[in-house]
């Protein structure tokens, strides 16, 4: 059997998490469950997206990977299974599908439900669903495929020959900014040129290995095990400290010369 994962806004003082494992172990007592995250911002499909994406490949592919953030979605009451990447998602249809995949997810079906406006669709619904991939169970036979799903856009860079212009995408519990910026883009602009970072009032160099390889309380950027620049400050909260957030811009400057 697949592995079961689970991301969520539910929080960690309600049983609604339980609710759905409970649901998900009645079905199958030999299910295996993987907390992600339920620490998940209330509605906030932009955080679902960085952590579920920043981790899922990590999974087996075949895995499945059952998604309540923002669950009720829209008032229509879509609910889909997709796959993507060897992997299997569930979600509503509140555009998260859409980020996560950047509109091409590998196939979509839109759930059969038989009370389209279920109070609590993450037990009655995508749990038992998760239960039957996670078995093997054929997507196809859960609904209709289709490719009407709600779409929005991930933030975009802006490239040019001397520089480039990101934003923060996630704010991670220590503090530190994740922006959209990659390794790959970064050296292929750079052609062996040497560049600055700018955020905020702030000015950067140097990419470190890690944060530790500057003083305590001091500004450094590296790179994350996603190759994402990160912007930090040793032993500190940057996102506090340097008053930036989801969104703020950071650019990459570029100067002639080696």
């Amino acid at each position: 059997m697949a592995v079961i994962t689970f991301l969520s806004d539910f929080g960690y003082t309600d049983h609604y998490v339980a609710a759905v494992k409970a649901k998900i172990l009645t079905q199958n007592p030999d299910a295996t469950i993987v907390d992600i995250s339920h620490g998940i911002e209330p509605y906030n499909i932009a955080q679902a997206e960085y952590v579920l994406g920043a981790v899922f490949r990590d999974f087996p592919e075949g895995s499945v990977h059952l998604v309540a953030v923002n669950t009720h979605g829209s008032k229509y009451g879509k609910y889909h299974a997709a796959k993507y990447k060897g992997h299997y998602f569930l979600m509503a249809d509140n555009g998260l599908l859409s980020l996560l995949t950047d509109g091409r997810p590998d196939m979509v079906i839109e759930l059969n439900a038989e009370m389209p406006h279920m109070p609590f669709p993450a037990k009655d619904l995508l749990a038992p669903v998760a239960v039957y991939l996670a078995k093997g169970g054929d997507i196809e036979v859960l609904g209709e495929q289709t490719t009407n799903f709600r779409q929005l856009l991930n933030r975009q860079l802006r490239l040019n020959d001397h520089s480039i212009t990101g934003h923060v995408i996630h704010v991670d519990r220590y503090g530190n900014l994740i922006t959209n910026i990659t390794r790959e883009c970064v050296d292929t602009i750079a052609h062996g040129r040497t560049y600055t970072i700018h955020f905020g009032r702030e000015t950067i160099g140097r990419i470190h290995p890690n944060y530790n390889q500057v003083d305590d309380g001091d500004c450094c950027c590296t790179y994350n095990s996603q190759d994402q620049l990160c912007i930090g400050i040793n032993k500190g909260h940057a996102a506090e400290l340097l008053g930036l957030g989801f969104d703020s811009q950071v650019d990459v400057r570029f100067y002639p010369g080696a």
